[in-house]
């Protein structure tokens, strides 16, 4: 975020704030989120006396927690009456945090935040607005950096707050502004003084059961006793961190479609490309792959990207649970990552036996097998893999389509000795995640092909054949490959 010496009165500030970020652009009306307190209150008379000039109408919007009991509901009767006296609509609701804590399993801080965001996003869609107005502070955006890097951050969190930024709900995107960024927290109280506007006082914010208060009351009193300067330090810090990452995207923009692309719902990412790439670039590439999947990064943590790079130089078939429901696959030569990599399968599920007309059609869940007797002279190259010619007699006319089962061994065309099949499997590189769905043709000897691999060696057409079994696997509904 860049950083201005914003020169004159405060709504002049604001103003070309606004203007330098594009915030506003081509939008007429704006929904302004109003809690009651201090920020919000003077970003709203602010607002109000610029909108003339901006060229927007405004609307204000109001959610009572239900936290606080009867303060919560004064919060919202103020912001009611604060509305009437500015001459703005205003939507007030009210919402049960706490019962929606429960259900998702989520902190009480979390689960407040998305309710709010949740109900701006339906109050601007209601009223024709693509933008919310929030007022956090330069001193919001402080406490912000030091909460991330006590969490543990990765450059991401260590940018800070950003003036412009998104949030998902329901498939729809709404973007979030804060024209306060440059203006601290002790202009607003300043302001709504000049004013005479008085805000109402949150009584929780000086509680120090919750991280941000203790990092507003404690941490930030005692850092500035080792750096008086200690703001002007974090800003820049973030300031740097956020040129960094627009380099780092701006790099991991020319990856798509090179290492990574997506498709049917999964990323996919080319494993030997990928690991070319520096450590810094990887871990950026992760973060956008899972952002382009989930919507947004809220729920991941640096600890998440590490336990991300530290399964990539595992063995194919190794997988990581992420949140939002996603897993991470690796393969032989690719990473995949989405919430069910195993759609890429070409194979649909195979589940029981099922035994085959021979000569003649069988149809079983997902799959035709169409079996037909030809001699040598009629065995062409159909141009894929799920056609196979065997000698009649040795394959005999008893067979059975199954999956793979504990224990399955057959002899490789070529080879002079059985193979355990999972061993085959790996040896083919077949991904973990096909090997159960892959048809294993039988006969009541031993496996006689593993369709769409390899035949098995006792059943190969020589010149002894006499006539052959023609054996097409095709798609159910599709064409033979």
């Amino acid at each position: 975020m860049k950083e201005q010496g914003y020169q004159g009165p405060l709504e002049l500030r604001v103003r070309d704030y606004i203007r330098e970020h594009n915030l506003l652009a081509g939008q007429k009306r704006l929904l302004v989120a109003v809690s009651g307190g201090q920020d919000s209150a003077a970003m709203l008379g602010m607002l109000v006396s610029l909108q003339e000039e901006l060229d927007i109408k405004l609307h204000i919007a109001h959610l009572d927690h239900q936290l606080r009991g009867v303060e919560s509901e004064n919060d919202a009767r103020y912001v009611s009456q604060l509305a009437s006296q500015l001459g703005v609509p205003v939507t007030v609701e009210r919402c049960d945090v706490l019962t929606y804590q429960k259900k998702q399993r989520i902190s009480l801080e979390e689960a407040a935040r998305e309710m709010r965001y949740n109900f701006l996003a339906l109050v601007a869609g209601s009223i024709g607005a693509g933008v919310v107005a929030v007022g956090h502070t330069k001193d919001d955006n402080i406490e912000t950096i030091l909460m991330h890097l006590i969490r543990g951050t990765g450059i991401q969190g260590l940018q800070g707050l950003q003036p412009v930024s998104r949030w998902q709900y329901s498939g729809n995107e709404i973007k979030i502004i804060r024209p306060l960024l440059m203006v601290t927290r002790q202009e607003t109280v300043e302001y709504c003084g000049r004013k005479h506007i008085i805000p109402r006082v949150d009584t929780s914010n000086l509680s120090l059961s919750h991280l941000r208060n203790r990092v507003r009351q404690q941490l930030v009193p005692l850092l500035e006793k080792y750096n008086s300067q200690i703001n002007e330090a974090l800003l820049r810090t973030a300031r740097i961190a956020g040129d960094e990452l627009s380099y780092l995207e701006e790099e991991i923009a020319k990856l798509w479609g090179s290492v990574i692309y997506k498709q049917a719902g999964t990323i996919i990412i080319n494993k030997g490309k990928f690991l070319e790439l520096p450590s810094a670039l990887q871990r950026q590439l992760l973060r956008t792959v899972i952002e382009e999947l989930l919507g947004s990064l809220k729920d991941i943590e640096t600890r998440h990207i590490e336990e991300i790079m530290a399964i990539l130089n595992k063995p194919a078939g190794k997988q990581l649970c992420l949140p939002g429901g996603l897993v991470l696959i690796v393969e032989y030569e690719r990473y995949l990552i989405g919430p069910d990599p195993a759609a890429l399968c070409p194979f649909p599920v195979l589940e029981g036996h099922f035994t085959l007309n021979i000569p003649g059609k069988t149809l079983f869940p997902g799959w035709c097998v169409v079996a037909k007797y030809i001699e040598r002279e009629q065995m062409e190259d159909k141009g894929g893999n799920l056609t196979a010619y065997l000698d009649r007699d040795e394959a005999g006319a008893e067979l059975t389509v199954r999956c793979r089962q504990p224990g399955d061994r057959f002899q490789p065309v070529g080879m002079s000795q059985l193979k355990k099949l999972g061993e085959f499997m790996i040896d083919a590189k077949i991904p973990h995640a096909w090997r159960q769905r892959i048809p294993i043709l039988c006969s009541p000897q031993h496996i006689l092909w593993v369709v769409g691999w390899r035949i098995d060696d006792r059943i190969k057409v020589t010149e002894n054949t006499r006539q052959v079994l023609c054996l097409e696997f095709e798609r159910a509904g599709g064409n033979p490959s």
